[in-house]
């Protein structure tokens, strides 16, 4: 469940990719395009969807990656006019409905979530992550409610009691930053390119498990130090604390906690000079780009979990199992590192990804 327990979480979602298309090269495209997008390669997911696009410019699946794109790097607006067209072209389609709602509550615009989840269950019935969503909103809209009557009448003791326990679920007043999605919709039973799309026949029972919950992990509240007192002595940043990793599962656990703090020269540090660079990228276009996926979501969480490690003299291959979580995409799946030593320390030089 997405709460609002931190006053920096917000509306969040995460829907379960599905691609359901008629011709197998358009498959491919969506399939590539998802698999990069999960992987964070977002230039590459998007030559894939304008693929698709340029010969297919109606296709919901092209369009609504395009979306969660736009949205991970950061280009808000761009997505919510994806999502809102598309709510306009498929309008028996749920997820767009929702996905429109998470960039709305982004923005603090309530009641336009509001607006876009009710028509969204309208739609799907059964969607029960925009229930939750719209539980979530209406909390939040509870809490404004609240506080608005205290301003008018601050002895008002049941707004206070109301107020405190609806905090307790939302947190503070202050408007939470955009938690969105990652997912395709599922296409209309009708060919999107020309024919109006008619309803999409959809099971409650299988769609009822479709949406996925993201986990947030709350954000360290802003701290501060009276001007008499001394600065503590600044922490060691993580590449400095990751140089003395004794084992290659302490270098990917380093690497991890970089990558979640958004700690980009940490986070680079951990890669081999001759890494091998995915995607036949240079070296220097690879590392601007991992800067830049780095510092557009506000917030970043990685996870290692059930790790298996292979060492074999000066090299190691650590599997295990990659759990990414941003205010805008959630992705899980197999990760693959290639660590060397070189001077001591583990270093990355292959990495690789799949679902």
């Amino acid at each position: 469940m997405i709460g609002f327990s931190d006053p920096r979480r917000a509306l969040g979602v995460l829907l379960a990719a599905s691609v359901l298309v008629s011709a197998p090269a358009r498959a491919d495209d969506i399939q590539d395009a998802s698999r990069l997008l999960k992987a964070g390669q977002h230039q590459q997911a998007l030559e894939h969807v304008d693929k698709v696009l340029a010969a297919h410019p109606k296709d919901p699946q092209a369009r609504f990656l395009k979306g969660l794109i736009y949205a991970e790097d950061g280009n808000s607006k761009e997505a919510a006019e994806i999502f809102l067209k598309l709510t306009q072209d498929y309008p028996e389609l749920p997820e767009p409905y929702n996905n429109l709602a998470v960039l709305y509550a982004a923005q603090g615009h309530y009641e336009k979530a509001r607006a876009a989840l009710e028509q969204s269950i309208k739609t799907h019935p059964s969607y029960a992550t925009a229930y939750e969503n719209l539980g979530d909103v209406y909390a939040k809209l509870a809490s404004q409610a609240y506080d608005k009557a205290l301003q008018i009448d601050s002895a008002n003791t049941g707004a206070k009691n109301k107020l405190a326990l609806v905090r307790e679920l939302v947190g503070a007043p202050p408007a939470p930053p955009a938690k969105a999605v990652a997912a395709s919709p599922k296409e209309p039973a009708a060919p999107p390119v020309e024919a109006a799309a008619e309803p999409a026949k959809r099971e409650p029972a299988k769609a009822a498990a479709e949406p996925g919950k993201p986990v947030v992990a709350a954000a360290k509240p802003a701290t501060s130090v009276a001007a008499a007192e001394p600065k503590p002595a600044p922490e060691k940043p993580v590449a400095a604390r990751s140089a003395a990793a004794p084992d290659p599962l302490a270098t990917v656990r380093a690497w991890a906690k970089a990558w979640s703090a958004k700690d980009a020269d940490a986070y680079l540090s951990f890669y081999a000079k001759d890494f091998n660079v995915p995607g036949g990228e240079s070296r220097a276009q690879w590392e601007k780009v991992r800067r830049q996926r780095l510092t557009a979501p506000k917030r970043i969480s990685v996870e290692v979990s059930a790790p298996k490690v292979s060492v074999d003299g000066s090299r190691a291959e650590v599997t295990f199992r990659q759990i990414y979580r941003s205010e805008i995409v959630k992705s899980a799946g197999t990760k693959i590192l290639t660590l060397v030593k070189s001077d001591g320390r583990w270093l990355i030089e292959q990495e690789r990804f799949s679902n």
